[in-house]
């Protein structure tokens, strides 16, 4: 793809894709609190809040595909206006749900969150592709998704908190309508993304090509490993998740401990996220997730060992440090690898097997957990992650 306006890493253009995922990230995350908390208060089972959640990952799971395909051939405003106005029907879904009896508003909160996680991940599919296109080289690609990549974090405090406040201020009809807004901001901010030209300088939607599957993808040198190595490192993340609350209660630390414990974590990542562009320039792509994946490794096996709250927070900002940095040069190694025009088939496969095990993943922790215990599953995973680093090694530089 060429362009026909300036870069991904110009000021405007960069602020208006961060603005997009942003609206439909908060949608969605603010939903994702505020159904299951609308099914408790309605005296609904933990078990059916825990499908309601895995709703929220399985439509990405089945969509994912189809919305990577749709952004190669119509490039960003029309597949983000349609991924917009799906996740602003999920949140309408939800605003009807509190107008009908049972057992009815429970079905229009599945249907809410299938649309609104498939709609948030069409979105980001979308975003995420024009950004690499348009980037001007590897440098810049590195930049441009770690700025993109700050977008979930305040996603998941603007949305939540804001639906939190409104639940508490006027219930759960205010906390929908104000999610049903954020999307308005997606559909904004995509007027100041400039069109993009093909290669053969049209303006229009690229031809389909007959007979060709995504898994044809899976040939091209590199690409198979990276998708290893972004789901090793993508389990590490669910791991932490899951693993840090429950080897905190058997150590007897108390819930705001342990939220300390997982926000370190998460604060951590942010401030990575916000220091690389500045360093993008001395980084190299393949030492960085090398040197990620051995020091993620060494973290985890490190974190059972922690003899108590503060040095088990050390290691959360330790694990910050390393996962925060892998996804901007995952991402900008992907976009290398693969061929211009199926850029959004490529992400559409990584967004598939990372939705997917965070679906599936947990379940096998729990049971795995249960048997052996937290720590044990830092060490298995810890020891997993670090001797696939050398599938890293086996991958070739960008350009």
């Amino acid at each position: 793809m060429h362009e026909a306006a300036p870069g991904a890493g110009s000021g405007r253009v960069l602020v208006a894709l961060i603005a997009g995922q942003l609206g439909m990230h908060s949608a969605m995350a603010g939903l994702r609190m505020a159904a299951p908390l609308q099914a408790l208060r309605e005296g609904h089972s933990a078990w059916s809040v825990g499908m309601l959640l895995a709703l929220f990952a399985t439509a990405p799971v089945l969509t994912a595909l189809h919305a990577g395909r749709l952004a190669d051939r119509l490039g960003y405003h029309r597949p983000v206006h349609l991924a917009a106005a799906i996740t602003a029907t999920g949140c309408l879904l939800a605003l009807l749900s509190t107008f009908v009896a049972a057992p009815w508003h429970f079905a229009l909160l599945c249907l809410a969150a299938l649309a609104t996680g498939g709609g948030a991940n069409t979105g980001m599919l979308t975003i995420q592709r024009t950004a690499g296109v348009a980037a001007r080289d590897s440098t810049e690609r590195v930049r441009v998704f770690s700025w993109l990549g700050i977008a979930p974090s305040f996603s998941n405090v603007v949305g939540p908190v804001g639906a939190g406040f409104m639940i508490d201020a006027f219930g759960f009809r205010a906390a929908y309508v104000f999610l049903l807004l954020l999307p308005l901001v997606t559909l904004v901010s995509a007027r100041m993304v400039p069109r993009l030209l093909s290669r053969s300088g049209a303006a229009g939607p690229a031809p389909e090509v007959p007979g060709r599957t995504a898994w044809d993808l899976l040939r091209s040198p590199g690409l198979k490993r990276l998708l290893v190595v972004n789901w090793l490192l993508s389990m590490c993340w669910d791991v932490h998740t899951f693993a840090v609350p429950v080897l905190g209660h058997e150590r007897g630390f108390s819930a705001g401990t342990i939220g300390l414990i997982l926000g370190t974590f998460t604060l951590t990542v942010t401030g990575v996220r916000l220091v690389i562009p500045w360093v993008a320039h001395l980084l190299s792509e393949l030492t960085v997730l090398r040197t990620a994946m051995v020091a993620t490794g060494v973290v985890f096996a490190l974190y059972p060992l922690a003899p108590n709250a503060l040095w088990m927070g050390c290691c959360a900002a330790l694990l910050g440090v390393t996962m925060g940095s892998v996804q901007p040069m995952v991402m900008s190694m992907l976009h290398h690898i693969t061929p211009d025009q199926r850029h959004g088939e490529a992400l559409a496969l990584r967004s598939m097997a990372i939705n997917a095990s965070s679906t599936l993943m947990p379940l096998i922790f729990g049971a795995t957990g249960t048997l052996v215990g937290a720590a044990a599953l830092f060490w298995v995973v810890g020891g997993a992650v670090g001797a696939g680093s050398w599938l890293a090694r086996r991958l070739s530089a960008p350009g």
